[in-house]
């Protein structure tokens, strides 16, 4: 399963003018099952997890039809059939790198509201290429009840990696280290999941980070204000 990145808008005036000819061709992903009506975003459930794949370069604002189906699939999820809720999505949120600052401020905006009253657990990004581990964010700070924001944007590029960091390093950013490698996040049941960060340009790969996550749906006090005290239904180094 993927989602779509800059590089493959590829709109050209008057020949491709609308953009993700190439890409709605060949990656074809099952958008429709989840009640979307666009294959540049969509959704599905696997291993005890809701999937939430988001597109940031179509239309986000609050009269979208993306945000319009975001706030509806959110809240359909039910908590106990899939305690976990993973959101990807290309252009990071929150990030310190130099390169492509700011890029997604504009989305977070209009949709992060709906990912933390959803209670989402992790929100994964691209586009930087290097990598950074946030803490639990909501609104430019740190909250026990939103995501864990993670850039895993280094697994190799032919422009390189962006190396510039901005400093001092925000208390928000827990890990980060310009070098390629990639991620693996394991689910091991519905409380607990480890993530770690391999680095690849050693002889061998080597786990740089690592951090068990633990679902907000076993954090009660993150649900005192939703309407759904149990968590089953949405209408540190231990995260």
């Amino acid at each position: 399963m993927v989602t779509e990145g800059n590089h493959e808008i590829e709109i050209f005036p008057i020949i491709y003018p609308h953009g993700f000819k190439a890409y709605n061709a060949r990656w074809l992903m099952p958008y429709q099952e989840s009640g979307s009506t666009s294959n540049l975003y969509y959704s599905f459930d696997v291993a005890g997890s809701h999937i939430v794949m988001l597109g940031s370069y179509t239309d986000f604002d609050e009269d979208s039809a993306q945000h319009k189906w975001l706030e509806a699939d959110l809240g359909k999820i039910d908590r106990k059939t899939t305690p976990w809720v993973i959101v990807l999505l290309h252009a990071p949120w929150y990030n310190t790198n130099s390169a492509h600052k700011g890029e997604g401020e504009n989305m977070r905006k209009a949709m992060e509201d709906l990912l933390y009253k959803a209670r989402v657990d992790v929100v994964f990004a691209g586009h930087v290429h290097a990598y950074e581990r946030f803490t639990r964010i909501y609104d430019n700070k740190a909250d026990p009840c939103g995501p864990v924001y993670i850039t895993i944007g280094d697994g190799g590029n032919r422009e390189g990696l962006a190396l510039m960091f901005e400093n001092p390093t925000s208390e928000l950013s827990l890990y980060r280290e310009p070098s390629f490698g990639h991620g693996r996040l394991r689910v091991l049941d519905e409380t607990r999941a480890h993530w770690s960060w391999h680095r690849n340009n050693d002889s061998d790969s080597f786990v740089a980070d690592e951090v068990w996550l633990e679902s907000l749906t076993t954090t009660k006090s993150c649900w005192l204000n939703t309407g759904d005290r149990d968590g089953s239904k949405v209408s540190k180094d231990e995260l």
